[in-house]
């Protein structure tokens, strides 16, 4: 006689939604708890609400909008982020801002989702939202680059080089990318985006590119 093998067990991940929209609340909340891998813990409708729910269900990820009647999804996610690093913040938005993209990478979320998106983009976001990642679609990412910043007045800390680097970063590249279409080393192109980093106190690529794309260091088509 076989003995029974139980099926191997589902790793499930705990999701807070916060939305003061009660009725949206409920249907991203009825979406996930109907996926076998992902499971609504609560639904918050504020920012007090959701800091007080964060701290008493303590989830993996917690779906945030980004504005609300009490307070800034932005706000809240810096604050919920300082008691719980390791938890990650899929933000929502119905609208795109000079400066958003920028501002929920350094309020420390993991992704940018529009509330008009579609479900399964949303539900990928929040299975695959890394504290070391940070997800937006296309579209956010070109919005935002629509209304860029004056121009400081300052004259660009980058070298001529540099500036090549940072206008390959700004159509995608990676490093190996940058390196053959600028005809330079591997070594010496991680090299070129350390150091626009540094200059820039970007953390990241991508926040390099908003901020260049802020101080008018690269040009926007319209």
């Amino acid at each position: 006689m076989l003995d029974h093998v139980a099926p191997p067990s589902v790793a499930v991940t705990r999701v807070l939604v916060v939305d003061d929209h009660r009725t949206l609340a409920e249907a991203i909340s009825m979406a996930i708890t109907s996926q076998p891998d992902l499971e609504c813990v609560g639904t918050a409708h504020g920012v007090d609400d959701a800091l007080a729910f964060a701290a008493r269900l303590d989830p993996d990820v917690v779906v945030m909008d980004l504005r609300m009647a009490d307070g800034d999804g932005l706000q809240a996610t810096r604050r919920l982020l300082a008691d719980a690093p390791h938890v990650r913040v899929v933000l929502l938005t119905a609208y795109v801002d000079r400066g958003l993209l920028q501002r929920a990478i350094w309020c420390g979320a993991s992704a940018l989702m529009p509330k008009n998106g579609a479900l399964d983009d949303l539900l990928h976001a929040v299975r695959t939202a890394h504290p070391s990642r940070f997800i937006v679609p296309p579209d956010i990412v070109t919005e935002s680059m629509r209304t860029p910043e004056p121009l400081t007045g300052t004259r660009s800390p980058l070298t001529q080089r540099e500036s090549e680097v940072l206008g390959q970063l700004a159509a995608g590249s990676d490093a190996s990318t940058v390196a053959r279409a600028l005809g330079i080393s591997l070594l010496t192109s991680r090299g070129h985006i350390k150091s626009i980093l540094g200059k820039l106190e970007a953390h990241t690529q991508l926040e390099a590119v908003m901020t260049a794309i802020r101080l008018r260091l690269i040009k926007v088509d319209d």
